[in-house]
């Protein structure tokens, strides 16, 4: 009887052998990007509290040198169990990571007894995420970007979704302004729409008597010195209507949507034509060059009214000019009228394929992105969030209000198995139009050739 007393009432926790195994000393090799150490610390400290065996070393690599060398590691079986991936990367990565299982098997101390105390390890099986808690706790655009089906050995195997990575945040392009060159200009607050744009980019402009640009009104136009360029140009095409792939992935942005049909261009050539009217001498609005510095350069020197740029370029910004008066405003818009279309860009957390502690990898990556947990890393980043329940305490804090604003409208589209190859395209569409070696139909075309050829 005392023997049923003390060990009845535990469910699945279960004391072996095998829970003494998996107790073990444990480490996990964590890789990213960007983010210095301290963006985890706290998240690693709550979390070895928990699992005292676990331990996480992290390693921070520079954007330049991560994607060969996760590349190469993993090659060479000695990557890491855990890995932060572009959002654009992750189908092309896909058959690198481990899925997120439906449960994962942990090893947990409890003290058990009711006479006789003794601490001893248990397993307990915990259930992880599913499809439908990934849609409701997100941002619609995670889950998007994130699940993807699994690859089956038998083509006659039903088709299974599963969840290949977490973010921890989610940020949007946004209108950075300076306030003092449009105060100069006579303007009040940064256009909303781009016809208010493109009016405030005429008195915003400056040009000498040759026609080179004094004072830019706004950095857009060129694919070489315009920070993320193709994403301001995918964005512009997906607020005109533009279709940018057909549900099995392939690319479609040079074609007409049915509703669009009767237009003089398709919409996605309209885009492009807009974009780099911008560059073009003899517009209206002409306001940059491929002469000029890079567009966040520019805009740090005081060079240019209107920079776009994402939430993580504000620190920057302000590390090369900290008085410079900024603003923030939402990116442009068609119009009132029309539904707000943003773009996003983000990493996400994901596990190797080659782990040899999948269960552990995933289970520490669920825990980092529960709310309480991401919190610490936005407020040690400065980044927006990725849930839903956190974005309203975001449109209180000044520097991130914009950001977390644009989060339930955020889109992206799918890059297929190259997103580098997808940015060349992009970038060659932006230049061949600029130089006039094909018009913007045709270079639309030989884009979506380009970005097909990707597409697996």
């Amino acid at each position: 009887m005392l023997a049923a007393l003390i060990f009845t009432g535990f469910g699945c926790s279960t004391p072996n052998q095998a829970a003494v195994s998996r107790s073990q000393p444990v480490t996990l090799n964590y890789w990213r990007v960007f983010d210095d150490q301290d963006a985890f610390q706290q998240i690693a400290q709550d979390y070895t509290r928990i699992h005292p065996n676990i331990t996480i070393r992290y390693t921070k690599l520079t954007y330049d040198e991560y994607r060969d060398k996760l590349l190469n590691a993993l090659a060479e079986d000695n990557g890491p169990d855990m890995m932060s991936l572009h959002n654009d990367w992750m189908h092309e990565w896909q058959p690198r990571l481990m899925p997120m299982p439906s449960s994962v098997t942990m090893a947990f101390k409890e003290v058990q007894g009711s006479i006789k105390k003794e601490t001893i390890t248990v397993l307990r099986t915990l259930p992880t995420m599913t499809l439908k808690q990934m849609a409701n706790d997100y941002i619609d655009v995670v889950a998007g970007d994130m699940v993807m089906e699994v690859p089956q050995d038998d083509p006659r195997a039903p088709r299974v979704q599963a969840i290949y990575g977490l973010p921890l945040s989610v940020d949007t392009l946004a209108l950075y302004y300076n306030r003092d060159l449009l105060n100069n200009a006579g303007i009040p607050s940064p256009a909303a729409d781009w016809k208010t744009f493109q009016d405030q980019v005429k008195k915003l402009t400056k040009l000498d008597e040759t026609g080179s640009i004094l004072q830019s009104g706004a950095a857009l136009g060129t694919a070489t010195n315009v920070e993320r360029a193709s994403d301001i140009l995918a964005l512009l095409m997906m607020q005109n209507g533009t279709r940018m792939t057909t549900d099995d992935g392939s690319a479609t942005f040079d074609k007409y949507p049915p509703e669009l049909a009767g237009r003089p261009l398709p919409p996605g050539a309209e885009a492009l034509v807009f974009y780099t009217d911008f560059a073009n001498p003899v517009k209206e609005v002409y306001s940059w060059n491929d002469k000029l510095p890079d567009s966040l350069q520019a805009f740090a020197k005081g060079q240019t009214a209107y920079y776009f740029g994402y939430a993580f370029n504000l620190q920057q910004i302000r590390q090369l000019n900290p008085k410079l008066n900024i603003g923030i405003a939402p990116f442009p818009q068609i119009s009132a009228d029309n539904q707000p279309v943003n773009y996003a860009n983000y990493w996400a957390e994901a596990v190797s394929r080659k782990t040899k502690h999948p269960d552990e990898a995933w289970d520490f990556l669920l825990f980092a992105a529960k709310a309480e947990e991401a919190q610490k890393y936005i407020a040690a980043t400065g980044k927006p969030t990725a849930l839903r329940s956190l974005v309203n305490g975001e449109l209180s804090n000044a520097n991130l209000a914009v950001f977390a604003s644009q989060l339930p409208t955020a889109r992206s589209w799918y890059h297929g198995t190259n997103a580098a190859a997808v940015e060349a395209a992009f970038a060659e569409m932006i230049r061949s139009t600029l130089a006039g070696d094909s018009d913007p139909t045709k270079a639309l075309g030989l884009g979506a050739i380009k970005v097909n050829q990707t597409i697996k």
